[in-house]
């Protein structure tokens, strides 16, 4: 029932209730677009606007260039890098390995510059890497510098309210918190119900902040919707990551169950109608209807 809710929706736009404690836009009212989501592409295959297609050459080549620069071929490797980067989209992990072998290439070959470069890339794309201790220090050296640089990583913060309900849409915003390198140019948000084997997706360009509705879900009982996002620069290669498939966030959404047709309002409305209709009914009989007797004196004339 969930996955079919999801499907129906289609593009339109509906306001909904700003966050708690959080003031209206300056704007105007706080408009929202109620997305409507496709099945999410197989592992090894990315969306093009308008299908799923294989993806894969790209990491290929940068395993390649690992390899030959395992084996002192630095110029080999150097070829194979840079036609990985043109090969086309790479994931995330293929991506920090593109970096980080060609820093660790430039830095064999002394060129200290490229390597800086190389790094400072790699360490965009994940500010938390390390380089393997068992490299030449010519790398190593490079690489420590870089990273003991100030700088400011890129990130996207996902939020929604609290307290929302099965049957309603959900209210979801995603906002870029920092790009200094430019590297998010759109990105894929993926929803499931929790306990569904297969993710849906919604695709959008990032800007400062994009507030979304998801569709509603049918259930009759408490859900959480599932979801993790991962974003791309220009070019179609995964920059951001954030929570995963195997690990993602959860909106818990209360169910309240339908009002019994007792209490609905028409119901109590005609209720309370029939009762005011018997207690002035009771009252006149007791203090207005005239008697049934008359009682008093009778006489007689002759």
């Amino acid at each position: 029932m969930a996955r079919a809710a999801f499907r129906r929706a289609g593009a339109l736009e509906r306001r909904a209730h700003p966050r708690a404690g959080c003031a209206c836009h300056a704007g105007g009212p706080d408009r929202r677009t109620l997305v409507a989501l496709r099945d999410a592409c197989p592992a090894g295959q990315a969306f093009t606007g308008t299908a799923c297609v294989a993806i894969g050459a790209g990491a290929a080549k940068v395993e390649e260039g690992k390899r030959a620069l395992t084996q002192q071929d630095v110029d080999a490797a150097q070829a194979a890098f840079a036609a990985a980067e043109q090969a086309g989209p790479l994931d995330h992990e293929a991506n920090v390995a593109l970096w980080e072998q060609r820093g660790i290439a430039n830095a064999y070959v002394d060129d200290e510059p490229g390597a800086a470069a190389a790094f400072d890339m790699l360490l965009a794309l994940d500010p938390g890497h390390f380089l393997s201790y068992t490299l030449s220090p010519k790398a190593t050296f490079v690489f420590e510098k870089v990273r003991n640089q100030p700088r400011v990583a890129s990130a996207i913060d996902v939020s929604w309210e609290h307290g929302g309900r099965v049957g309603d849409p959900v209210p979801v915003d995603v906002e870029v918190v920092a790009d200094p390198k430019h590297l998010l140019a759109r990105a894929t948000l993926f929803v499931r119900t929790r306990g569904e084997p297969t993710w849906r997706a919604t695709d959008l360009a990032l800007g400062p902040e994009r507030r979304l509705l998801l569709p509603p879900i049918a259930a009759t009982k408490p859900v959480s919707v599932e979801l993790y996002l991962r974003a791309y620069d220009a070019r179609g290669n995964e920059t951001l990551v954030w929570a995963d498939p195997k690990a993602p966030r959860e909106i818990p959404l209360r169910y309240d169950p339908p009002t019994p047709w007792w209490r609905t309002p028409w119901v109590i409305a005609t209720a309370g109608t029939l009762l005011a209709g018997a207690v002035g009914l009771t009252v006149y009989e007791l203090t207005i209807a005239p008697p049934d007797k008359i009682s008093g004196p009778v006489s007689v004339g002759r």
